[in-house]
């Protein structure tokens, strides 16, 4: 029986880890300006999130990082995104995971 009680605690703060990080995501894109844009489920001037997420795996995540701070043009077409210098090292990884899982 302890056994059962410890499984749902890891269980039930797994999901809250995973919630919390889906809201950080979807909260910093929401205050970094990239839903002008970029949306969750459609193209905007930007492919959407989850355009990204079906084309892209977790092994890409470094090369988004990077266009992501130094902008430019190539990955999804010759519209430029602009640099985003003043989004921290920390926040980005934040965008591209939660891009990379689907935006959720």
């Amino acid at each position: 029986m302890k056994s059962v009680f410890i499984s749902a605690v890891v269980a039930a703060g797994l999901l809250v880890s995973v919630s919390a990080q889906a809201s950080a995501g979807a909260d910093l894109a929401k205050a970094k300006g990239c839903l002008g844009c970029h949306a969750v489920d459609k193209k905007l001037v930007g492919p959407s999130y989850q355009d990204v997420a079906k084309k892209r795996t977790k092994a890409d995540a470094a090369m988004l990082e990077a266009k992501v701070k130094k902008g430019g043009t190539g990955v999804y077409g010759q519209i430029p995104m602009p640099p985003n210098a003043a989004v921290s090292e920390a926040d980005i990884k934040t965008l591209v995971a939660w891009v990379l899982d689907g935006a959720k």
